[in-house]
């Protein structure tokens, strides 16, 4: 069985592209009084124009990540064993970082001997949707709220900007108020527009480092962890994203996990392919990849 360019198992576990999906942005109209995100190529023929300018708070679309897979770590931080990409681990964070074994980064294990909860089919959780085979992603938005949909396993997470505030995090969830609520895969995300074209976003009341990993190289990240996003729409067609996290159980200081990664915008009738985790060919997988392989078959 054959191995994509993005990742030992990523193919056979997960990218089971034989259904596609269309998107109907006519059933998610915006009311930012724009162009609802609707597509509007640049003139042919005129190399020389200026870029469209971005219109005022409004990312929604279709959107393509320019070297979002990250295959190797975090954008701004690859685990690749350079002196200026180690991370500054509390004791208890790199004693979590030891034991977890991973299939990519500079400490790599074979296929078969993994931990990932990413490859039992487990949800893969914020921040780490954001480092995980980051490709089309589509925004939609109205007066409230932002929603991300995720390519990978088809999630989505929502961003509140109506102007509530962060929740606290407490043990085993948040706290609005007096309103507790369960911790969640993909957190409690709030945002506020610093400008026209930026959206900073923060989230807390991810789940535990037991449940989620940060990246597929193995990095952790814990329930106390506090995400910041920003989200800066350069011009029509370019969208920067830039994160930073904020996590004392496990780091000793807040950095940057991703710098200005660049998103295209597509066309919105663009079809997106499904590309999700399956049990049955992530079991296929192992059996091939286990040291005795030759004596095994994959199971029907």
């Amino acid at each position: 069985m054959k191995k994509d360019r993005f990742g030992r198992s990523a193919f056979v576990s997960g990218c089971l592209a034989f259904v596609t999906v269309a998107l109907s942005l006519s059933a998610f109209a915006q009311s930012s009084g724009n162009d609802g995100g609707w597509f509007d190529p640049a003139p042919k023929g005129n190399k020389s124009a200026l870029p469209r300018p971005a219109p005022p708070h409004d990312i929604s679309g279709t959107w393509l990540a320019l070297n979002g897979v990250q295959a190797v770590g975090v954008q701004a931080m690859p685990n690749d064993g350079r002196p200026e990409h180690e991370l500054p681990f509390t004791p208890y964070g790199l004693k979590v970082y030891k034991s977890h074994k991973a299939l990519e980064g500079v400490d790599a294990v074979p296929p078969g001997d993994y931990n990932d909860p990413r490859e039992i089919c487990e949800p893969l959780g914020f921040p780490r949707a954001n480092h995980y085979n980051l490709r089309l992603t589509q925004i939609f938005q109205d007066a409230y709220k932002v929603a991300i949909l995720y390519h990978y396993d088809n999630r989505w997470r929502f961003i509140w900007t109506d102007g509530r505030p962060l929740p606290k995090v407490v043990e085993g969830g948040v706290k609005t108020g007096d309103r507790y609520q369960d911790q969640r895969f993909y957190g409690f995300s709030v945002g506020k527009w610093t400008d026209n074209s930026t959206l900073v976003v923060q989230t807390v009341g991810t789940m535990p480092e037991d449940r989620v990993w940060l990246d597929s190289t193995g990095r952790p990240i814990s329930d106390q962890v506090k995400v910041t996003e920003t989200y800066h729409r350069v011009n029509y067609d370019t969208l920067e994203v830039s994160e930073t996290i904020d996590d004392p159980k496990i780091y000793t200081r807040p950095w940057a996990t991703m710098d200005k990664l660049q998103m295209q915008l597509q066309d919105p009738k663009t079809d997106i392919q499904e590309f999700g985790c399956s049990p049955v060919e992530q079991q296929r997988y192992d059996n091939l990849t286990a040291p005795d392989s030759d004596s095994k078959q994959p199971s029907k």
